[in-house]
């Protein structure tokens, strides 16, 4: 059975995409630590972060790190938070964040319904620094 990430990617449940290539492609999370918190994910459904073969994680940690910087000057933060914590659901994915200080790590206080209108705002703003970037490319319409 397609993961929920795969049903994403597919198309078959709405996302708002952020980074797509071939391999990677990175969206907003509807449960976000800090508002602009991205999912890095692979196309291929891999369980365990460490399962996946060198090539394609070595893929997704580039894409997480131009993703990461993009967020960082999308919100004027002082780091760009990144966890992997593979519990939620069953394929790889990481979670870039703004963060200002380490209460922006707690997963219980992630916001459980957040406004179409701040993942809408988080996704232009994300969107347009990934441009301002160089990565027009990646940037989904």
């Amino acid at each position: 059975m397609a993961s929920v990430f795969s049903m994403i990617i597919s198309g078959e449940l709405p996302g708002r995409f952020v980074w797509q290539d071939d391999d990677v492609v990175s969206f907003l999370t509807i449960n976000p630590l800090t508002e602009g918190h991205v999912l890095v994910v692979p196309r291929q459904e891999v369980d365990h972060w460490e399962s996946v073969d060198d090539e394609l994680w070595a893929k997704i940690n580039g894409v997480a790190r131009i993703v990461g910087k993009a967020v960082r000057a999308a919100y004027d933060a002082p780091r760009t938070g990144l966890v992997i914590a593979g519990l939620e659901v069953p394929h790889l994915h990481l979670h870039v964040f703004p963060a200002s200080s380490l209460d922006d790590f707690d997963f219980a206080t992630a916001e459980k319904d957040p406004s179409a209108e701040s993942l809408d705002r988080a996704q232009n703003k994300i969107r347009d620094e990934l441009r301002a970037l160089g990565y027009a490319d990646n940037v989904p319409a």
